[in-house]
């Protein structure tokens, strides 16, 4: 069975967003800090071959990454040639640039994630989508979890996890450090 991985970059005191719904604490790295886990990046893209989005991630990274080229981003072409699916009930349509468009999910989203998993194929990434990704935390449908721990403390904004969780043991995969002070923890729930 494929896994679904969720993939997000958290400031230190637990927020995705800051207080203003902004994610400058992670966008606003100098081009030399954001290439830091570029060949970690690829190599994990390697093991995907389906992007899930909401409809406000899908909206942020269809005005940045259907333009980019390898020599802005080395996971470009990447990103950008996986297959991409949307989660919304008020779109009908996800053009991406020149590469093929996104799938549209509509509905219960938690039925078709549970579908999808049951497909032969390598593993799905989610990344953003925090309303969409906390429905699957509820339903314990998250099968690891990897977190860009940034070096950064926003006082407040969204929280990765629902209030509404369950208790969830966790248990680290892999700890990886980089020189711009972020940390990549990859865990996976105890089940």
């Amino acid at each position: 069975m494929r896994k679904l991985i969720l993939e997000e970059w958290m400031s230190l005191d637990g927020y995705v967003a800051d207080k203003n719904g902004q994610l400058d604490f992670f966008t606003n790295l100098t081009p030399e800090q954001n290439t830091y886990s570029d060949a970690d990046q690829l190599k994990f893209l390697e093991t995907i071959d389906t992007i899930l989005l909401g409809r406000i991630t899908y909206e942020l990274f269809v005005d940045f990454w259907p333009g980019a080229t390898i020599d802005e981003e080395v996971i470009a072409d990447k990103l950008n040639g996986t297959k991409k699916l949307v989660f919304s009930n008020t779109i009908t349509k996800a053009p991406w640039g020149q590469w093929a468009e996104a799938g549209i999910i509509s509905g219960d989203a938690v039925a078709e994630i549970k579908k999808l998993k049951a497909l032969p194929g390598k593993n799905m990434v989610m990344w953003g989508s925090i309303s969409v990704a906390q429905s699957f935390m509820r339903e314990n449908l998250i099968d690891e979890y990897h977190i860009q721990l940034c070096p950064v403390l926003t006082g407040g904004g969204r929280s990765l996890f629902p209030e509404q969780m369950n208790l969830t043991k966790l248990k680290i995969l892999e700890l990886r450090k980089y020189n711009t002070g972020t940390v990549f923890l990859n865990y996976e729930p105890i089940k």
